[in-house]
């Protein structure tokens, strides 16, 4: 099978469910240009912002777009191409960009509050609890896996190794820290010089590229664990810093390089034409050297995760976008406009892969790793000398990641104010100290960090799983909402079922293999060995991997559960429109 072919059937069906389908939601929903809306009613230059359409769209595609589409796609391919490309497409629009787009919708129609506090008002308060926490579980388990991937990508030299260099990493570190500089920069020259329009986007694409120059003449070359402590600490200012200040001018930013990297990706297969190596399909059953069994169902749907539906999608629709529209009518090309060009990214990532392929197997490295070293060849074929084409997709898919982890502590840490203060303005005690920003921060940084020890890989199944779940959740409070606002629910109820389904079984698989490598281990570990033997159990990764799918499978099921006896039950009186607020300070 030609792999341009494959892309382009997958974007003509992108296309049209855009402009279709979701038409067709927004007719289905409602949509009034003329309300005003949660980003003039509240606006406050921290949270509550009307930015342009783009500006907004710069940041839910940027902070959407992590490392699931290169990631998944490419390690679910070892079931075949044929089952990932199809769940990509088929999922992408009648899943996750249904997902997304009633995320914010809901938000949006509900003075920008977050999916928690919508679950409260229309479910319960009970529920809500249940859903902060196990949002703030997640949140914890994307920054362990985004934060080692980020780490292992700007890692530039090897521990021991003497003379051990790795140029293009730490000349992609080197641009991500200017980087961050940068967009400090424009954002002031947005807010305070009034930079708007097209002179917004040429110096933008003026200042990208002047980072990127310097950036390549000027690398950095530290080792995983140095680099680490550098990106939380980078998490912990984007996550207390107003959002004009550095996350909205860096995704504004960062749209430039990931479009930019996508079409190099999608021009590079146009032009090679290349077709794809991997088999068609590997059966629902595959087994490993070491005789392990992997089963289509459910590890497929929860590998591919971000690029089909990502519970994720609705932490950022709800949580940061829905605060930042300045009319209604740009909820659906935000939204699921998005969420359409990041399952392009994910064929293309199935597709580059398929290409670099040999006799079946995919050749060695991490999934970034495979993708960024293939399309770089494809820039070089543009006559892009080698150097810079490797440094700028270490960049791209580095920023892939960076981009949603600093949305993430974001809402890690708002997750975790909105569990502790209860509805209060200013609670006392023990929850107002948690509800602190810098506190709630810091203790949010603080459990990720000692989860990201254990590498992504150990972290990658759980947060598959999570993620899942927390979009099934999503759905069913979406429903809930639709139906008491006495409009149309039913695009949501196979797709929370199939979700639930898959999601359950998955950590239920997660738990029962933690639980057998638990009670047949020979070793008790506390931190991570530089190599990891049979036999071993480490606490600060099997262990808190354990108790985390516990809780996940646990806290998942009475969410679902309670959501799902409210979308059962007749209306009933109308609910209380008063909304509750926390202490942002």
């Amino acid at each position: 099978m030609n792999g341009v072919v494959l892309l382009l059937i997958a974007i003509a069906c992108f296309v049209v469910a855009y402009f279709g389908y979701s038409k067709w939601l927004e007719k289905k929903w409602g949509i009034d240009p003329q309300a005003v809306t949660p980003a003039y009613r509240f606006k406050d230059g921290q949270d509550y912002m009307p930015e342009p359409a783009f500006m907004v769209f710069s940041h839910q595609f940027s902070s959407i777009t992590g490392a699931g589409p290169v990631t998944g796609p490419i390690i679910a391919a070892m079931f075949g191409w044929l089952p990932a490309f199809l769940w990509i497409v088929f999922g992408g629009i009648f899943f996750g960009a249904v997902h997304d787009f009633g995320a914010m919708y809901a938000s949006v129609k509900n003075e920008g509050k977050s999916i928690g506090l919508i679950i409260e008002k229309y479910i319960g308060k009970t529920g809500k609890k249940l859903f902060l926490l196990f949002s703030w579980l997640f949140s914890l388990l994307v920054i362990a896996a985004f934060g080692d991937i980020v780490a292992n990508t700007f890692n530039g030299k090897t521990i021991g190794v003497a003379d051990t260099v790795n140029t293009a990493n730490a000349s992609a570190a080197s641009i991500s820290m200017i980087f961050i500089l940068t967009a400090i920069i424009f954002g002031f020259l947005i807010k305070r010089m009034n930079l708007s329009g097209k002179a917004a986007h040429v110096v933008g694409v003026v200042l990208l590229f002047g980072t990127l120059a310097l950036g390549m003449a000027f690398p950095l070359f530290a080792s995983k664990q140095v680099w680490l402590l550098v990106v939380f600490g980078y998490l912990f200012l984007a996550s207390v810093m107003p959002m004009w200040l550095l996350m909205a001018p860096r995704d504004f930013l960062s749209t430039y390089m990931l479009l930019g990297m996508i079409i190099a990706a999608v021009l590079g297969l146009i032009v090679e034409r290349p077709d794809m190596n991997l088999n068609m399909f590997n059966g629902f059953v595959i087994e490993d050297a070491a005789g392990n069994l992997t089963y289509l169902f459910p590890i497929l749907f929860i590998t591919v995760a971000c690029g089909a539906v990502s519970g994720f999608h609705s932490l950022v629709s709800s949580g940061t976008s829905s605060k930042q529209i300045k009319n209604e009518k740009h909820i659906r090309p935000v939204s699921f406009g998005a969420m359409m060009c990041e399952c392009v990214l994910a064929v293309a990532a199935l597709v580059v892969a398929g290409a670099a392929a040999k006799n079946g197997q995919l050749p060695e490295g991490t999934p970034f790793q495979i993708f960024s070293s293939s399309v770089a060849g494809f820039l070089t074929s543009f006559g892009l000398p080698v150097m810079v084409a490797q440094s700028f997709m270490t960049m791209c898919v580095s920023a892939l990641a960076l981009t949603s982890l600093d949305s993430v502590a974001r809402i890690g840490r708002m997750s975790l104010q909105e569990l502790v203060s209860d509805g209060e303005a200013k609670p006392s005690g023990i929850a107002g100290w948690l509800s602190n920003k810098y506190v709630a921060t810091i203790l949010t940084l603080g459990v990720g960090f000692a989860l990201a020890q254990g590498g992504y890989n150990s972290v990658w199944p759980l947060f598959g799983s999570a993620n899942q779940l927390l979009a099934a959740m999503v759905m069913i409070a979406i429903a809930v909402y639709l139906k008491t606002s006495k409009k149309s629910g039913v695009m949501f109820y196979i797709p929370m079922v199939v979700m639930l389904t898959v999601t359950f079984t998955a950590l239920s698989m997660s738990i029962y293999k933690l639980f057998i490598k638990l009670i047949s281990a020979n070793e008790f570990l506390l931190f991570v060995p530089k190599e990891i033997s049979a036999g071993q159990f480490v606490l600060l990764s099997d262990g808190l991997q354990l108790i985390f799918a516990f809780c996940l499978l646990g806290l998942g099921f009475m969410v679902a559960v309670r959501c799902l006896r409210t979308l059962i039950q007749p209306l009933s009186e109308k609910v209380e429109q008063k909304m509750p607020v926390y202490d942002e300070k």
